[in-house]
């Protein structure tokens, strides 16, 4: 889990570092105001399909990993099940602490 977390921490430094660097270099190169901010606005604009369709990835991946544990607990339940039904007269497990 930690390496989650790294990985998302390093990806979120690299691009907060890209977009940093993108709009000091647009900001500091030679040419006219006009054509700068026309830069940024079409940057901008590409920054947000990407971002959108980063947040669409991970959602789907986020919604097909709940679904995979879901059914990985739903088996694990019926074989639970199954056990106690193939030996009835065994006392139920305590929870572990």
């Amino acid at each position: 889990m930690s390496d989650q977390n790294g990985f998302g921490a390093f990806a979120a430094g690299l691009l907060i570092g890209g977009l940093s660097g993108a709009v000091l270099a647009l900001l500091l190169a030679p040419q006219s105001g006009e054509m700068t901010r026309a830069q940024i606005k079409e940057k901008s604009i590409e920054l947000r399909d990407k971002a959108q369709q980063s947040a669409e990835q991970a959602r789907v991946r986020a919604d097909e990993l709940a679904r995979q544990l879901k059914e990985q607990g739903q088996s694990a339940v019926e074989s639970v099940r199954s056990m106690g039904a193939k030996n009835p007269d065994s006392e139920p497990a305590e929870p572990a602490a």
